[in-house]
């Protein structure tokens, strides 16, 4: 049974935040596996393994000194010891955000350059294509390892293959797995763990946030 349905609305979300370029941090206060370390004239009260909003990694601590980590490079701190060292933070990943349209949540994004709607699916295990959208994305299916998958309709043939490439918003990954049903079904592509696996998945109310883990 055919349906249309709306694509759900995608808002790219900056994340960036206006860091300093030069960090002033004053060592405060030493003890045990923690230190208050004045970072920019803010005190942070940071525990091994923290990292303070500002980018600073507490290594390690006792009463004498501090092992602080900035940008991939650990320097040793006395008490009251001031140094100037300048930041680069790391790049915040865009987030995609989708709103679902009648209970389900849907999207265009595009594979290998062309467009494609997709239907987000947590329960399939990789993105699934039908063969007309397949050979639109001029993919040699046909080739790839068959195997059998279950549908609502029962048993289907499907085609193993890897695309080059995999973009919702801003979020675009490389040599993600696809099936590809020899068939009608489905009628929207499944946005299936392959690619989604890869993502932090958040829901906050109706809306549902993806994000890079990495």
């Amino acid at each position: 049974m055919s349906k249309t349905w709306i694509v759900g609305l995608i808002i790219l979300l900056n994340t960036s935040i206006a860091w300093p370029n030069v960090l002033d941090i004053v060592v405060v206060g030493l003890f045990k596996d923690q230190a208050v370390v004045e970072i920019n004239n803010k005190q942070r009260l940071l525990k091994v393994g923290m990292t303070s909003p500002e980018g600073v990694t507490l290594v390690s601590a006792n009463s004498r000194s501090a092992v602080l980590e900035k940008n991939g490079v650990s320097e040793t701190y006395q008490l009251g010891s001031h140094i100037s060292t300048n930041f680069s933070p790391p790049v915040a990943q865009s987030v995609v955000s989708i709103w679902p349209t009648n209970g389900m949540y849907m999207t265009t994004g595009s594979v290998n350059g062309y467009s494609v709607d997709f239907l987000v699916d947590t329960g399939a295990s990789a993105i699934a294509l039908n063969a007309a959208t397949a050979k639109r994305l001029d993919l040699d299916y046909l080739s790839g390892r068959k195997v059998g998958v279950k549908t609502a309709s029962g048993i289907e043939v499907a085609y193993n293959v890897m695309l080059d490439e995999v973009q919702i918003g801003d979020i675009k990954l490389h040599n993600i797995r696809a099936m590809v049903l020899d068939s009608e079904q489905p009628e929207r592509a499944l946005l299936g763990m392959s690619f989604l696996g890869e993502l932090d998945i958040h829901r906050k109310d109706e809306r549902m946030d993806l994000k890079k883990k990495f």
